[in-house]
């Protein structure tokens, strides 16, 4: 282009052509990132082999783009003081980041929130739109994409965040001041204050359910809960939590706890809290935590409550040893439990969201060769990677609040459960992450041998319940669905609302949600969703109900725990969920 030519460009080419170099831009960042991030050979820039539709669907992006910062550009310049601005784009549901008043009071901070919509608008936009074929580096892509975004927010920056220079001059600067020292102190810590640490301790008033530990081994120790009733249901109950984290989840205060829930309707429950593996336990695998875990558990159940048939609870990861477990004492010809009931948790790994963006064969084999025969994936690392699912609720939403404003972190049990991370035995961690993130292999009947038996998901023919729930970012409820369809019994599912934790975690009491029943049968979560229907308020009774109509008949309700052979050795939560990683 000569130079007489480029003065007699428009506006608006100047501003398509600065769209197409940032974009660009961009993109050779994200593609330097993935390159970073996976150690592979270098990722070519997704504008290199556009066609034509392609390339004209892009620049009908761009277009948009540069016509929404115009008009926003223009409501800037024609807006009278006092007066309140249109948005030029809807603001992003559920986005609270920009809901105090001074985003909107000041067009300086209205124009950056803005201007920031609109920009993300269209980096998801044409993140959808580039022509990746592969399924999986598409998804990393957008999730790649999304970080951007999230990171690049105005309301993470002090000078941009109108709240934070209101509270610094509120303060005379004291909240910088505070939130230094909170920065500090959480690198000291080594991970973001996400609670008050200090109102919370297992035991005094976290996991506090009356009950007793009769049994442990290298790997566990098996809690029986003391009765509130005087007369129980006959049959008991085995929960296995998820080994990825602290049973005490299913346990948190009074108020919130599954477990006393449980006991309160007359179910006697046993419940496996997992050690919090240190290098002694480094060589641990799938096959342990099944035979040494699950299956002895269960026998002890039986042994304790002289039931030949217990029902049996899994939740989260938990539910995948859960089923690995009856799988394999079903191949042995056995018939070992009455129902079991699973909560949020995957058997069919066709789809697990973002996570899969984590887990390829690079970095499994990589994982394979560094721990795979011995060593530990920590739980610090553990907690970063959940963390990064959700950045602006778990690392952003603190940052901003912790170390811009210099606030301390409220007291929040769930919260402190999060950070109260555990570490995966190298073996176990690899077999896991090969065999259903990356392969998906627990689905095909025969594919695996778990304790010597060949895995068939269909041979558990008792009755099964499934809790999804539908904002779930770690297990997404229509993959949860396609777990109904391996069982070879009748199947119930059940859809709650909110996410992995808070949708799980719903006493009934506090009447807060919703849950969606289908009696109609459906092949697919789509057909199932059409004629659900919503029921407020929480799932737990629907659960109950259903587990009672398989506990049998109510008995005189236990004296005291264990028995002649499984002595109480201590008194609940016991020592094993207190040891920290």
């Amino acid at each position: 282009m000569t130079s007489e030519q480029s003065q007699q460009s428009s506006p608006a080419e100047a501003w398509l052509q600065a769209s197409q170099n940032f974009m660009q831009g961009f993109f050779d960042q994200v593609s330097r990132t993935q390159n970073s991030i996976q150690g592979a050979a270098a990722m070519p820039s997704p504008l290199a082999s556009l066609t034509g539709a392609e390339q004209e669907r892009l620049t009908q992006l761009q277009r948009e783009h540069i016509e929404q910062h115009a008009r926003l550009w223009a409501g800037v310049a024609q807006r009278k003081p006092g007066e309140a601005a249109e948005p030029i784009i809807p603001a992003p549901s559920g986005d609270r980041r920009f809901n105090a008043p001074e985003w909107s009071d000041s067009p300086v901070y209205d124009y950056l929130r803005q201007a920031y919509w609109i920009n993300s608008q269209f980096l998801s936009n044409v993140s959808e739109a580039l022509p990746l074929t592969d399924r999986v580096a598409k998804s990393r892509f957008q999730f790649l994409t999304q970080h951007y975004i999230d990171a690049m927010a105005p309301c993470n920056f002090a000078a941009t965040n109108p709240e934070v220079v209101q509270k610094a001059i509120e303060t005379k600067g004291e909240s910088l001041t505070r939130g230094l020292l909170n920065l500090i102190a959480d690198v000291e810590k080594g991970s973001i204050s996400m609670t008050d640490d200090s109102a919370f301790e297992v035991g005094r008033n976290l996991a506090t359910t009356d009950g007793a530990v009769i049994f442990e081994n290298e790997l566990m120790q098996l809690l029986q809960y003391a009765p509130l009733t005087d007369k129980v249901c006959s049959r008991p109950l085995l929960v296995v939590p998820p080994c990825i984290n602290k049973y005490y989840i299913l346990d948190l205060q009074k108020e919130n706890s599954f477990v006393r829930y449980a006991v309160e309707q007359g179910i006697t429950v046993f419940l496996i809290s997992w050690r919090n593996p240190k290098a002694e336990q480094g060589n641990l695998g799938w096959d342990d935590y099944v035979e040494s875990g699950v299956l002895q558990a269960l026998d002890i159940v039986r042994s304790v409550s002289k039931t030949a048939k217990p029902n049996v609870l899994g939740f989260c990861v938990g539910g995948t040893l859960l089923a690995t477990a009856l799988s394999a004492a079903y191949a042995k010809g056995e018939n070992p439990v009455e129902s079991v009931s699973f909560l949020a948790a995957m058997l069919d790994f066709a789809d697990t969201g973002d996570i899969s963006c984590f887990v390829d064969e690079t970095t499994v084999a990589a994982r394979e060769a560094s721990i795979g025969k011995g060593g530990l994936m920590t739980g610090r690392e553990l907690m970063n990677v959940f963390s990064t699912l959700r950045p602006n609720d778990l690392i952003w939403n603190y940052v901003v609040d912790n170390y811009l404003k210099g606030n301390k972190p409220t007291a929040f049990d769930i919260l402190y459960w999060n950070a109260d991370c555990t570490n995966l035995p190298g073996p176990f961690a690899a077999w896991y992450l090969r065999n259903t993130y990356l392969e998906n292999n627990l689905r095909v009947p025969g594919k695996l041998k778990v304790t010597g038996e060949a895995l068939d998901m269909g041979r558990i023919t008792c009755p099964s319940y499934f809790i999804a729930t539908r904002e779930d970012h770690i297990v997404p409820w229509r993959t949860a669905f396609l777990g109904r369809r391996l069982m070879g019994g009748e199947s119930t599912f059940v859809l709650g609302a909110s996410g992995h934790v808070a949708g799980i975690v719903n006493h009934p009491v506090k009447n807060k949600r919703s849950y969606w029943t289908n009696v109609m049968s459906a092949t697919t979560s789509e057909e199932w969703m059409e004629s659900a229907v919503e029921h407020k308020g929480s799932w737990w009774p629907n659960w109950m109900d259903w587990l009672k109509s398989r506990s049998g008949e109510l008995v005189a309700a236990p004296t005291k725990p264990g028995n002649r052979q499984y002595k109480v050795i201590e008194a609940a939560p016991g020592r094993y969920v207190k040891e920290r990683a």
